[in-house]
């Protein structure tokens, strides 16, 4: 392999795009931890664009907590379903360098995603109707001509992207690979007891709503019908798969320090409770989630991602 330029007299194709694929406008979404304060995010679109010029390109965000496969499978499977079908370029890779491979995956909606095999793609496939196909990124041609070991962004994942967007098929990339085989997350999912609901956190988003796994119909099943109103409470345990409730005042390293038992009600919506209220209510995809009215519910709980709790009946 030689050596990286240190000047560059024009722009850095692929072997296909100086081939001359003719191009096309569908959309490219590109999804990263990269941060918008570094030079990843536009480098990985100047990529997409120098092979793709008439493409549209959407930025869903790049300001994934870094190294969490999780909040990114989480952000696509929120976003993605709500996009035209398109090809998505989604790196949150911790593991880039290693023997994972680059994946592209056809999904039934008929959308086309691009990213590491660590899991990050799975849940938002899964949303889009399921896994049509899957082919390791393997064929030179669709790569930039030098690939690096640590930004696979760049080197693979942006022109994979724009090459599908031109409607190179899927096929031409690499072997077929069995769905079977992927790298799954371990994502934390409610179980129904009898009275209660074992949930875990998921996600705190930037105003402090506290995502939690299962939706209100595993809430009803373990609790009966909800109406607005009902009061609930909920028993924090730390994170990881321990059974013992945090003690009050011990965030276990993990956050500010919390109650164990937090009380609340279960609601439709913030503004039926007064400002500074907790409530429990469905959020807009469906999920359970633990707020404060017009306040920061994860910081005041200090709830993270990982600390489980015990819904039940107040």
């Amino acid at each position: 392999m030689s050596p990286m330029p240190t000047t560059f007299t024009r722009p850095i194709l692929t072997p296909a795009a100086q081939a001359g694929v003719r191009p096309s406008s569908p959309l490219v979404s590109l999804t990263t931890d990269f941060g918008e304060r570094d030079p990843s995010p536009a480098i990985c679109r100047g990529v997409v664009l120098s092979i793709a010029p008439d493409v549209r390109l959407l930025d869903v965000s790049h300001e994934i907590a870094k190294y969490s496969i999780a909040d990114g499978a989480q952000l696509l499977w929120c976003v993605l379903p709500y996009l035209p079908v398109g090809v998505h370029v989604a790196v949150v890779d911790p593991g880039v360098g290693t023997p994972r491979l680059p994946i592209g995956i056809r999904v039934a909606r008929g959308d086309l995603l691009v990213g590491p095999d660590n899991g990050l793609l799975l849940p938002v496939a899964e949303r889009l109707g399921g896994i049509v196909a899957v082919h390791a990124l393997e064929n030179p041609a669709y790569r930039l001509p030098e690939v690096s070991a640590s930004f696979h962004g760049r080197d693979i994942f942006a022109p994979a992207g724009a090459h599908l967007a031109l409607g190179v098929p899927l096929e031409d990339f690499g072997p077929a690979i069995d769905p079977a085989e992927l790298a799954r997350l371990p994502l934390p999912r409610a179980e129904v007891r009898p009275g209660a609901l074992h949930t875990a956190v998921t996600y705190v988003d930037t105003f402090g709503n506290v995502k939690l796994a299962g939706e209100r119909a595993d809430l009803e099943a373990a609790l009966g019908s909800l109406a607005p109103g009902d009061p609930l409470f909920g028993v924090v345990e730390g994170p990881g798969t321990g059974e013992e409730p945090a003690r009050s005042g011990d965030a276990g390293g993990h956050g500010p320090a919390r109650a164990d038992r937090l009380s609340f009600g279960w609601q439709t919506t913030f503004g039926s409770v007064p400002p500074g209220m907790p409530l429990l209510y469905e959020d807009s995809y469906g999920r359970l989630c633990l707020a404060i009215n017009q306040g920061d519910a994860g910081t005041a709980f200090g709830l993270v991602p990982g600390h489980r709790l015990l819904i039940q009946r107040g």
